[in-house]
């Protein structure tokens, strides 16, 4: 998963949880509202049956107390002023067939959906009635009780918390938009990074990446740009360390095949003459089995003497560094046709006499390895060999070995087998690459070695 996707995923769990915390704390809060303006009513009518209290003392002085209130003169539209929406008020002790005095209830909030009603009434139960004295120094002047109707304090609630919740969703996503925003932003330079590193993969090292503002950002950046030349460092130290073996073993493979053809081709030469005047000198009396027997020596020695030649062949250097790669190629193919294997095509593109010779060289091993494996590891009727070179910036040449044999192009490209493994020796030594892929039928060696020093034609 990506990192930027994991911040923003990670960003939208804490809004969610916010909006969780919000929207508890809105329910809390909406209750409380419904009690805060029952009290508030009923503190606001008390006061004002205060005044008309103190009003008719004094204006009827010498009546008693008990005769004062209640009087008619309390439920009016100013006190209806006084009491808030969805709250009803009562005076006590209350009169015959008097009803309490209700605030506008009817069309205040929104319908709320029944699971909240229920669960605001499981969490917090009903809300209580408050009472205020219309004075605290006479006890028989009454008092005034404020009760919220329980259907326009829930739409009072549900009205109360739609109206923050939808503040806190503009909110949260805003805060998520600019949040994502900035990530992206942060995160930019690390796809920068990424595609370095990813380059690198693919062996360029060389790599300039831009100065960042963040320090660990900068950091990282400068760790990045330290591995690409040390990694070029060390990819230059093995090219040059391979060549100089691959030239180490060419030249023990030399003085081998000439070793070879000094002692064991003289010596085999030899056996051969020596047996061949063996059975030319022999009597009539004896010719048949010693002839015989000189016969099996000498024919011993010539499947030895042929094993040897094909030995000093394979030794020697190929034919690509004395004929061209042309001529070279075309004689392997001729090899491996005259054997009766299965068929082997030729398809040579481009012009190919200019080639170096070292370059040719690794062309014609390249293709000789290939072949052999194709014909020793499968069961392949029909192998292409085809040579590409590439001119113009890219300047190049394409080994191209395609087989139709079947096989797994994964199992073998992560084979440790010797003749692969020369194979890839070479071509790195040569600055090339190496590729296996699957073909139609089989599997296709493809290297591409480049021409870094041609020579005029």
């Amino acid at each position: 998963m990506r990192l930027m996707f994991q911040l923003i995923v990670r960003l939208l769990l804490v809004v969610v949880l916010c909006l969780g915390a919000a929207a508890l704390w809105t329910t809390i809060d909406a209750y409380r509202s419904v009690d805060r303006a029952t009290a508030a009513s009923a503190e606001r009518v008390s006061q004002a049956l205060q005044a008309i209290y103190w009003q008719q003392l004094l204006l009827r002085n010498g009546r008693s107390h008990e005769h004062l209130l209640p009087i008619p003169e309390w439920r009016t539209m100013e006190t209806m002023k006084l009491i808030s929406p969805g709250v009803c008020v009562r005076f006590d002790p209350m009169g015959p067939f008097e009803q309490p005095l209700c605030g506008q209830s009817k069309g205040i909030g929104r319908q709320p959906p029944k699971w909240f009603a229920v669960t605001l009434q499981a969490l917090f139960g009903s809300h209580s009635a408050i009472a205020e004295p219309i004075s605290a120094r006479v006890a028989i002047a009454g008092t005034v009780a404020a009760s919220p109707d329980p259907d326009a304090a829930i739409r009072l609630a549900w009205e109360h918390i739609l109206d923050i919740l939808n503040v806190a969703l503009l909110m949260a996503l805003g805060i998520g938009l600019l949040a994502s925003a900035a990530i992206a932003h942060a995160l930019a330079p690390a796809q920068a990074i990424v595609a370095a590193l990813q380059r690198m993969a693919h062996g360029h090292y060389r790599i300039a990446l831009p100065r960042f503002r963040s320090m660990q950002l900068a950091m990282i950046g400068q760790a990045v740009g330290e591995l690409g030349g040390r990694l070029e460092q060390a990819t230059a130290q093995r090219v040059t360390l391979t060549r100089r073996l691959l030239e180490i073993r060419d030249d023990e493979r030399r003085t081998l095949a000439r070793e070879l053809h000094d002692e064991f081709g003289q010596n085999l030469t030899a056996i051969l003459a020596f047996a061949n005047a063996i059975e030319a000198s022999t009597g009539e009396a004896g010719k048949d089995a010693v002839a015989q027997d000189a016969r099996m020596i000498s024919e011993a020695t010539q499947r030895i003497m042929i094993c040897l030649r094909g030995t000093l062949k394979r030794l020697r250097h190929p034919l690509a560094e004395e004929l061209g790669l042309e001529a070279s190629l075309i004689s392997l193919v001729e090899s491996w046709r005259s054997q009766r294997a299965p068929s082997v095509q030729l398809d040579l593109q481009g012009d190919l006499t200019d080639v170096p010779g070292s370059i040719a060289a690794t062309a014609y091993r390249v293709a000789q390895e290939c072949i052999t494996n194709s014909l020793r590891h499968s069961a392949a009727r029909e192998i292409l060999l085809r040579i590409e070179r590439r001119t113009g910036a890219e300047n190049a040449l394409v080994v191209c070995v395609e087989d139709d044999g079947g096989g797994d192009a994964a199992e073998v490209a992560q084979s440790q087998g010797f003749g692969l493994t020369g194979v890839r020796e070479r071509v790195a030594a040569a600055g090339g690459s190496l590729s296996i892929a699957r073909a139609k039928a089989g599997l296709s060696v493809a290297a591409k070695i480049p021409i870094t020093a041609p020579i005029a034609a």
